[in-house]
């Protein structure tokens, strides 16, 4: 069965102005400020006028360690809320923010796919309501008042290869992962080796995504680690100056984005650091004020289990004192089968045992939601090449485990296509849970890190190289050690390495190349091997195919 394309599907859907929406909240105009007629921010008095209002239920939507083509994670976290909305369930579903960088580049649209989609979808991935231009204009403001106080003497005795804050730009360009500034005459700045990061791989980024509200994001940009001085001292964005500034630009920014899916379920949007090298959650602002709206909340943190889910558990929800109640498990049958070796051209064709052969990399993910303590129930996204024989590999094995398992297909039909997964839902988040971090932050950094890499990805052990070890020194001696840990990681698989499908080779050894603390947000980046802050274009970016016409009709995007 085929289905129109994802834009048009948007553009003939029929939106309900966003007053609507808010008011099936038991939100009034005061409570709300609009962007048009469909989008509007959450004004923060609204959480603070239901403090003490009880929280709904968080219902996380997670997946298998993706493979390239994606397994449809933000399609079934919409899905399920429209599937839950078609029972009568008010819900409300929270996602994180597009960034123009992917949506330009490999990805595309990130507002979901088929009949199971927030809108307006073209909003939403373009430019939404400007919250990843203000945490670019906030990082770079940081970025020149750093160097401008170099030039004008160096107080604080900045050293300049020791300079941890770099440029942020929400499009993709590996030209500027690596320059040099300050090439110009006497008055053209002080010559130095730097470079550009995406804008969600700002630490602006993870504190926009972890703040409480404005206030609590301006005292944490101070306490950004923007450079070292000669001693190996700490130089803190509040010692620089400027932090009133970025947090006047951060003002609008902080404040929750209400939209509305497909069938016209409310959606919070907001907030968007990248899983793979920050903790790739949507807001705390927006989950928690979503807690106060809603008795269910269905949440989706980036990539898989083992980076966004397990973020969510030991860092955000560490910080906002959140218990979530449940957790979806997305795969698809394709998944399963690239994790056991089947090369792409061949997905297609029907094959029981590779199916059986990749069921270990949703066990493990199966395995890291109970090690927190949480229900888990199984969700297979379905595609008509699926053959009912490897269906039933995946539904045995589900009831052997004793998980709860449906197929799905919201993309095809919309909410109706996911009552079956609603209702396993529904079922499982009334037992209720015994949620726990799954380390204290008192372990010791370097156990900290081996704890997630052994329970998480299954490797045999890790290694500090001598630069980690010589990070990890500096780290003890700031006093930050005592945070939790944020892995940079390939989310292609549970290894450093994304040419390694399934579970890793028996006594695989992670390699821990650096470390660096992200004193603003609160944790400590652990890198496996060689990371990228700034992806590049592939050969055919999904720019070359989108354009719009004279009334304003945009193509392409999807």
């Amino acid at each position: 069965m085929t289905i129109p394309p994802d834009i048009e599907i948007a553009q003939s859907a029929k939106l309900k102005p966003i007053t609507e929406i808010a008011a099936g909240l038991g939100l009034n105009e005061d409570d709300i400020e609009l962007y048009g007629k469909y989008k509007a921010k959450i004004n923060p008095s609204v959480l603070k006028d239901r403090k003490d209002k009880p929280d709904g239920k968080i219902i996380v939507v997670t997946a298998v360690t993706p493979t390239k083509s994606g397994e449809g994670k933000t399609t079934m976290a919409v899905g399920l809320a429209q599937a839950m909305g078609q029972l009568g369930k008010k819900n409300i579903v929270v996602l994180r923010q597009p960034s123009l960088g992917p949506v330009f580049g490999i990805k595309g649209g990130a507002a979901g796919g088929g009949y199971a989609q927030v809108l307006p979808m073209e909003d939403i991935n373009i430019h939404f309501t400007g919250d990843l231009h203000a945490i670019t204009c906030a990082h770079d403001l940081l970025t020149s008042l750093m160097e401008n106080h170099v030039f004008r003497g160096n107080k604080l005795d900045i050293d300049l290869k020791s300079v941890m804050w770099k440029r942020v730009l929400d499009i993709e360009s590996r030209a500027l992962r690596k320059i040099v500034v300050g090439l110009g005459d006497k008055n053209g700045g002080v010559p130095y080796e730097t470079g550009f990061e995406i804008t969600t791989a700002s630490e602006i980024a993870a504190i926009h995504a972890i703040s409480s509200d404005l206030m609590d994001c301006k005292r944490r940009m101070g306490e950004i680690t923007v450079a070292y001085n000669s001693k190996g001292e700490a130089v803190k964005a509040k010692e620089i100056g400027g932090v009133g500034a970025m947090a006047i630009l951060m003002k609008e920014a902080v404040k929750p984005n209400l939209v509305q899916t497909l069938e016209n379920t409310p959606a919070i949007i907001h907030g968007g650091p990248f899983a793979n090298i920050a903790h790739g959650c949507p807001s705390l602002a927006a989950i928690k004020t979503a807690l106060k709206l809603s008795p269910y909340v269905i949440l989706e943190p980036g990539f898989g289990a083992d980076l966004g889910m397990e973020k969510f558990l030991n860092i955000a929800s560490r910080a906002g004192g959140l218990k979530p109640d449940l957790v979806v498990v997305v795969a698809t049958i394709k998944a399963l089968k690239r994790h056991a070796g089947v090369k792409y051209r061949d997905l297609k064709e029907s094959n029981p045992e590779k199916v059986k052969e990749g069921l270990p990399i949703l066990a493990n993910e199966v395995d890291n939601a109970r090690k927190h303590g949480l229900r888990v129930v199984v969700c297979m996204n379905h595609f008509y090449t699926d053959d009912p024989k490897e269906i039933d590999v995946v539904l045995n094995w589900a009831k052997e485990e004793g998980v709860p398992a449906a197929f799905t297909d919201t993309v095809l039909k919309g909410g109706p296509g996911g009552t079956e997964l609603a209702e396993l839902v529904l079922k499982e988040v009334e037992k209720g849970s015994d949620f726990h971090h799954l380390y204290p932050l008192d372990m010791p950094v370097e156990e900290k890190i081996r704890t997630i890499a052994t329970n998480m990805y299954k490797v045999a052990d890790i290694e500090l190289s001598a630069g980690a070890r010589s990070d990890l020194r500096k780290i003890i001696k700031l006093g930050a050690d005592k945070m939790p840990i944020c892995m940079a990681k390939t989310p292609l698989s549970l290894t450093d390495n994304d040419s390694i499908l399934g579970m890793p080779p028996e006594g695989y050894v992670l390699p821990i190349v650096r470390l660096k603390p992200s004193t603003g947000v609160g944790f400590i980046v652990a890198y496996c091997g060689d990371i990228s802050t700034m992806p590049a274009h592939p050969s055919k970016p999904a720019a070359n195919d989108m354009d719009i016409d004279e009334d304003g009709v945009i193509k392409g995007l999807s």
